[in-house]
């Protein structure tokens, strides 16, 4: 289900945790996968479980805490706008609600050519940089601004 080259890259996630704490890979191991794959299939999320020797439930109860966790297909481009307090107030509903209206989508949406998602966020830690953007779960773009969105989906394109 998963490559030769991500089981590597898992192995060597276990690797960092004694025998008996197995589990404390399931983050990096999901994220592995996800990579991969795009997004978490239920039997995705149970195959990394056994892979790694822990309940399927206990792997979906990871999967399903935290929003980096995809279980459903999402476009080329998974965009979080963080509208926490500190980001509302610094203009994370505005960027929210600007992307809605560019995009053509809502929140949980896909765009129909399959490129952007767009997600709320919680905190992502960066309350200074406000409003901020999280791209494919890996990329923070901060001071997001009208011109700061079109620059950004301008290079995504």
């Amino acid at each position: 289900m998963l490559s030769a080259e991500s089981l590597k890259k898992i192995d060597q996630e276990l690797t960092k945790y004694p025998a008996d704490q197995r589990r404390s890979a399931i983050m990096s191991a999901l994220r592995i996968a996800q990579t991969e794959k795009g997004w978490l299939s239920s039997e995705l999320i149970e195959y990394v479980a056994q892979y790694i020797g822990i309940a399927p439930a206990a792997a979906l109860e990871v999967a399903t805490f935290y929003n980096m966790y995809d279980l459903k297909p999402v476009g080329k481009y998974k965009l979080t706008v963080c509208t926490n307090l500190p980001c509302a107030l610094g203009g994370g509903v505005n960027t929210a609600e600007y992307l809605k209206k560019k995009l053509g989508i809502n929140f949980g949406e896909t765009t129909s050519d399959g490129k952007f998602t767009l997600m709320e966020g919680e905190c992502m830690g960066a309350c200074g940089d406000a409003p901020v953007m999280l791209i494919n779960n890996h990329t923070m773009c901060g001071s997001m601004t009208i011109e700061a969105i079109e620059q950004k989906l301008a290079e995504l394109k």
